[in-house]
């Protein structure tokens, strides 16, 4: 994956891996669906930038799996989020159109079609 901007010499950590309550975050995703943002958080993990998960909704406390949740980075990190995010929609979406394709040419069968029976002889 793609080195994040800002990120510091490769393979070292930053020194504070979760974004503190004094930086500026900003909303890189949003989803009603948590399984969906814990996927792109991993993703986001895998190409070591920070992220935290929030509730998009107070009635996410009440009432879980309603309302929705929202990922935060670093503002100096949104851009490459957002690309990456963007990069790997284009690459599901690519890959689901190849297999449709793949699919249909597997259902389609060609008949031929024959107007009158065979003449017994």
């Amino acid at each position: 994956m793609a080195e994040a901007g800002g990120s510091g010499s490769e393979g070292q950590p930053r020194p504070n891996p979760d974004p503190s309550p004094n930086e500026k975050l900003v909303k890189v995703f949003d989803s009603e669906d948590e399984s969906e943002a814990l996927v792109v958080k991993g993703l986001l993990e895998s190409a070591e930038i920070d992220s935290d998960l929030a509730s998009a909704s107070l009635l996410q406390d009440a009432f879980p799996g309603m309302g929705g949740v929202v990922i935060l980075v670093r503002e100096e990190d949104a851009d490459e989020a957002r690309r990456l995010i963007a990069e790997q929609r284009r690459s599901v979406s690519e890959r689901s159109l190849d297999e449709q394709s793949l699919a249909e040419d597997d259902v389609t069968a060609e008949i031929p079609i024959i107007e009158e029976p065979p003449q017994k002889g």
